[in-house]
């Protein structure tokens, strides 16, 4: 079975920019049309989260590194992601 990205006759890393960018496009689009709510907060920042995932594993070289090496990125994302989290759930009534 062959891969997405090989279906399409486009690199990985060109899939996951094009991705980035329709992440970055929703995000966008979801403030420039006003919508609030807690759903809609937290799942802007799980986008973000899942940006910076992509961003760590394909363009810092972190897909191909087993180990310790991968825990840094993933501990910098997780835990203010919760906390932000956390924050965005407590001040909502």
């Amino acid at each position: 079975m062959k891969r997405l990205s090989e279906l399409l006759g486009i690199r990985p890393c060109t899939l996951i920019y094009l991705l980035l960018i329709s992440f970055s496009l929703t995000t966008f689009l979801v403030a420039k049309m006003g919508f609030s709510g807690l759903g809609l907060s937290l799942m802007v920042l799980f986008l973000a989260l899942i940006k910076g995932q992509l961003v760590g594993s394909y363009f810092m070289g972190l897909g191909r590194v087993r180990g310790i090496w991968r825990w840094p990125v993933f501990i910098w994302l997780f835990i203010p992601g919760i906390l932000i989290g956390m924050a965005f759930y407590l001040s909502y009534p």
